[in-house]
């Protein structure tokens, strides 16, 4: 069995999330307006709120929001190492789980990472 962790998780979820976004647009866009909310620049900047969420996405086993966080903090400007270390800490809240859908969020960052930063990923 072959997983996309990164790119393909969010297009295999984007024609389902519009489907029901028609259904309930204001719900959606109130969880839109609590997501920009709570990853603005505050006394955290915003690379370290989407790291905090990458690492409960892996808490939570959940891959859209894995996809989703990895691809958040790239933008944000993180690096591989502080992605890592950042799902290094969800091993220690969530135990076993952490170390299977860790790996998947680290393969999702790198994905993104690489792909905004090509120059790195062909020294590799």
């Amino acid at each position: 069995m072959t997983h996309s962790h990164g790119k393909g998780v969010l297009d295999e979820l984007a024609p389902l999330g519009r489907d029901l976004r028609r259904a309930i647009p204001d719900v959606y866009k109130g969880f839109g307006e609590l997501h920009h909310a709570a990853l603005a620049d505050g006394a955290l900047d915003t690379r370290m709120k989407e790291l905090i969420a990458l690492a409960i996405a892996v808490v939570e086993t959940c891959d859209g929001c894995i996809a989703s966080h990895a691809r958040g903090a790239v933008k944000a400007g993180a690096t591989k190492q502080e992605a890592a270390e950042a799902i290094g800490v969800s091993f220690l809240m969530v135990g076993g789980p952490g170390t299977v859908y860790g790996p998947r969020a680290y393969a999702a960052f790198c994905e993104y990472y690489d792909a905004a930063h090509p120059e790195e990923a062909a020294a590799e």
